[in-house]
């Protein structure tokens, strides 16, 4: 009785539904440290958890309801709802279900919690260690795009790509910083436009702007923070999260491993990164839109800059999504 208090009580969540996506990386992390065995569950439990992710059910879980310091406990009570046969999930094709009339179709029959259990299933980080391993995986993506379109950037704004230079970022051995550089030189090597641009007689400009001249150092900061984050992310991923946890030699110990600093920093220093470096690329776009900077294109790069408005509201809309 004990157990199905907990859950319920803690079932709490509000707010709008977080991503399916999310969900299921949340019980797959909980079924990895419920497999360790330091949890005390058993392992018919377990099963039902298991056949739960396998057949695409999905729980109900809401934007608010945990906090850090204690762990994912209102998202996982969520979980365990449904397995109790309780509360609501979707379907796999996304259709929302009674979790006892989805289970019973699932052919997945409904866990009466067990001393111990409850608690088994709620505590731990999962849920933001989820959405730190996919935010790193997107990320890695992204800063990749970045350096791309970065170069892209320096030719379609007639910039140097001197700067990129293997032997000056040498002298600055940041190892994210030389990745990106070593990126914007592979795209601007057969450059037809940066080659037109070489006589220092025609190209009087001493140096381009930060958002051009600095994009390596500001995505190769990104590219490190990232490599921290995924240390971090490793680290936790073999963790085994619970409190009380049974130890390696059969003892049944309280514990504060369900704090979620570690986590929670690098996800607040992955937010940083990400933002300055969105803002320098929303920063390239707004040159490439001013006529008195964009080195003699249209202004707003609109067709008939008296009748078009061009990407004017683009760059509005990318500058809001920054500053948020």
């Amino acid at each position: 009785q004990l157990q199905r208090s907990l859950i319920r009580s803690h079932a709490a969540g509000s707010g709008a539904e977080v991503e399916r996506e999310v969900v299921r990386a949340l019980m797959l992390l909980r079924i990895q440290t419920l497999a360790t065995g330091r949890t005390g569950i058993r392992e018919e439990t377990l099963r039902a958890y298991v056949a739960m992710l396998n057949a695409g059910i999905t729980p109900v879980v809401r934007e608010y309801g945990s906090l850090g310091c204690s762990g994912d406990l209102a998202p996982l009570s969520h979980c365990a709802l449904a397995l109790m046969g309780e509360g609501w999930l979707r379907d796999a094709s996304g259709e929302l279900l009674a979790a006892g009339d989805a289970l019973a179709t699932a052919g997945i029959t409904p866990v009466e919690l067990r001393e111990k259990e409850g608690l088994a299933l709620i505590n731990g980080t999962d849920g933001m260690l989820g959405m730190l391993c996919m935010a790193i995986t997107d990320l890695r993506a992204l800063v990749t795009i970045a350096d791309l379109a970065a170069a892209m950037s320096v030719e379609g704004l007639l910039g140097t790509d001197d700067v990129f230079a293997a032997d000056l970022h040498a002298l600055r051995p940041q190892p994210g910083q030389a990745l990106s550089a070593a990126n914007m030189r592979k795209v601007l090597a057969v450059s037809g436009i940066r080659d037109s641009h070489r006589d220092p007689e025609a190209c009087t400009r001493v140096q381009d702007a930060y958002s051009l001249r600095c994009a390596p150092q500001v995505a190769g900061a990104v590219r490190d923070t990232l490599d921290h984050a995924a240390r971090v992310a490793g680290w936790e991923l073999a963790s085994a999260v619970d409190n009380p946890v049974v130890t390696l030699d059969d003892r049944v110990e309280s514990n504060g491993n369900f704090h979620g600093a570690p986590v929670a920093y690098v996800l607040d220093f992955l937010a940083i990164a990400a933002a300055d470096l969105a803002s320098m690329s929303e920063r390239r776009t707004d040159r490439f839109l001013d006529k008195a900077r964009n080195h003699g294109l249209n202004a707003f790069l609109a067709d008939d800059p008296g009748v078009d408005s061009g990407h004017m509201i683009a760059q509005y809309t990318q500058a809001a999504i920054v500053s948020e």
